[in-house]
């Protein structure tokens, strides 16, 4: 199992015991709006979190569920996925996501395990660069992005919105994570 842990957070590979915190997140709707728009049903969620479990079986690599180190309390999810979308141009890369929950919004958390993964995915993955897309009306991951290096290479529709896509190329710049450390363990 691949953990990684920072100064505040432990980030785990998406479980079968998130699914209550993943339901509560993904109803949402503050949560959901630059995603999907709207909140997800637990049935949706369950997909979600099947297909995130999958992931880690097949490719060695997914999302992660973050928690606060001290409290457990779940923060979010941030993850290096191959979700082989359905967009033009088709992402080529490793793409990298994330989401944390409303009440962890604005405390560096994002940042903070985003920084991470990005720090593992360039340890861990040959690929020359990884991508991201995210809503032009989601200012604050946009600005998350720029700060760990992400640039904006073009745009697509994914799924009946325009989406901007972004490129960061590894080892590319990233602030430093103070205490930041990998413990990683089976594929990847």
């Amino acid at each position: 199992m691949t953990v990684l842990s920072t100064e505040r957070l432990t980030l785990t590979p998406v479980a079968a015991g998130d699914m209550d915190d993943l339901t509560a997140l993904w109803a949402d709707a503050d949560f959901t709006r630059h995603i999907m728009g709207r909140g997800l049903s637990e049935e949706e969620v369950w997909f979600r979190l099947l297909r995130d479990v999958g992931h880690w079986q097949v490719k060695g690599y997914g999302n992660w569920s973050i928690r606060e180190t001290a409290t457990g309390a779940y923060v979010g999810s941030v993850g290096v996925l191959d979700y082989r979308r359905d967009m033009t141009p088709p992402f080529d890369a490793p793409e990298l996501g994330w989401g944390v929950a409303p009440a962890f919004q604005g405390r560096s958390m994002a940042r903070e395990a985003l920084q991470a993964a990005l720090a593992w995915t360039d340890k861990h993955r040959a690929e020359p660069r990884t991508v991201c897309m995210i809503s032009p009306d989601n200012a604050a991951s946009i600005r998350l992005a720029e700060r760990v290096g992400y640039r904006p290479y073009g745009h697509a529709d994914y799924k009946g919105s325009v989406v901007t896509l972004f490129e960061r190329v590894k080892g590319g710049p990233t602030e430093a994570v103070g205490g930041a450390a990998d413990r990683t363990g089976g594929a990847g």
